[in-house]
């Protein structure tokens, strides 16, 4: 039997990741040292700054509501030190907004079941729910089938509030570069997948509905 690492700090570092979702990767001793090899692959890549946007298309569809995005007040939240699962480090939140978010697609899916599906993520493991697209909408977006993403539009992270949604190109260009999200660090992933911080206060979490809801456009074709 291998022998399972025992420093205080790897123990510690262990147990936070378990505590603040995996991610899709088993919760075990296995899946931290998966997890361990990717953030020291990534650590090395030419390209580590999932704030730079530059990857993303400057040309193509968006859905965000009229107009660009404000800029997003104050520095951006401090992240988790891993490459799965993306987190930030949690921020003070209004009760009242973390309600708001957490019920987001649940009323989504609610007011509009010709479009969504609401069921377990598959890209969290099954932790969390997440909003999908139908199959069967003859105004799907033909990339909707990703092997790795296959109709999810959006879920957010019970522990952090913090959300991973799939928007156009050209939405997650203007999402990063008004700072209120980042790139997603796996290349297989498509670009569009980007985590979205968590929304602080009432005008936050407006910003944060509206980037949602381009999502489900840019899946479905529908406007919501």
């Amino acid at each position: 039997m291998a022998a399972l690492p025992t420093s205080s700090k790897t123990v510690n570092d262990f147990r936070e990741w378990k505590a603040f979702g995996t991610g899709g990767t088993p919760p075990t001793w296995a899946g931290y040292m998966r997890m361990s090899k990717l953030r020291a692959r990534r650590a090395l890549s030419k390209n580590n700054n999932l704030r730079d946007p530059a990857p993303l298309q400057k040309t193509g569809p968006s859905y965000l509501p009229t107009g660009t995005l404000p800029l997003r007040s104050g520095p951006r939240p401090r992240m988790m030190p891993r490459t799965l699962p993306q987190r930030q480090y949690p921020e003070p939140i209004d009760p009242s907004v973390q309600a708001r978010l957490r019920a987001l697609v649940h009323d989504l899916a609610t007011a509009h079941p010709e479009l969504f599906d609401l069921m377990p993520s598959h890209t969290e493991g099954r932790t969390t729910d997440g909003l999908y697209a139908r199959r069967n909408l003859p105004t799907l977006n033909p990339l909707a089938g990703d092997r790795i993403l296959s109709y999810e539009i959006a879920h957010m992270h019970p522990a952090e509030n913090s959300l991973h949604v799939w928007l156009s190109d050209v939405d997650a260009r203007e999402v990063i570069e008004k700072g209120w999200g980042q790139r997603f660090p796996l290349p297989a992933v498509p670009q569009g997948w980007v985590m979205v911080y968590a929304p602080r206060d009432e005008a936050e979490m407006d910003i944060v509905e509206g980037v949602v809801r381009a999502a489900a456009r840019w899946v479905t074709g529908v406007m919501v």
